[in-house]
């Protein structure tokens, strides 16, 4: 963090370069290209307007939302607690 000497306004450009920086990861881990027409997953049909909605998607809406559950409980503590970190 920028402290002591830094300029001012230092602390907000910090804090705007690391939000961008996630934003650009986030757009990176978005499909691309064409999209499958069945899910590789379980093998069933992925919806015309899924596919239209997000182009390059590979599964279905069951399917990712469990890999999405998935990711989500990977153990970072997201609540701020300091009762959680301590687990």
């Amino acid at each position: 963090m920028a402290g002591g000497w830094a300029r001012d306004g230092a602390v907000q450009d910090q804090i705007d370069d690391t939000v961008s920086d996630a934003v650009s990861a986030a757009r990176a881990r978005l499909p691309v290209g064409e999209s499958e027409r069945w899910c590789v997953e379980c093998g069933e049909e992925i919806p015309e307007k899924r596919r239209e909605a997000l182009p390059g998607v590979k599964r279905c809406v069951a399917c990712q939302s469990g890999r999405d559950a998935n990711a989500r409980s990977s153990g970072i503590n997201r609540r701020g607690s300091k009762d959680s970190q301590l687990r």
